[in-house]
């Protein structure tokens, strides 16, 4: 059994968009750009909530992600071997 958790990972900017439409949903408008960059706090939020900011988003969902589709591939390859020749 595995007891070390393993790091996780979120986009700030999906924070920032997560946010965006909620505070429009509510009726107020937000705006980008005009008072700073949202980033760097969005980013701080994630820290202070233990979870790491990375450009490429949820780590474990892009491994997920990456496990299907090798067993689609491995699918695919036994339903229709390569022909050598």
């Amino acid at each position: 059994m595995n007891t070390q958790v393993e790091e996780e990972t979120y986009n700030p900017w999906s924070v920032v968009n997560l946010v965006f439409r909620h505070l429009a949903s509510e009726g107020l408008h937000p705006v980008l750009g005009e008072t700073g960059d949202p980033g760097p706090p969005a980013a701080a939020l994630l820290r202070a909530l233990g979870i790491t900011p990375a450009s490429e988003g949820n780590r474990q969902v892009s491994a997920q992600t990456a496990d299907e589709l090798a067993r689609l591939r491995e699918a695919f390859e036994a339903a229709d071997p390569p022909v050598s020749g």
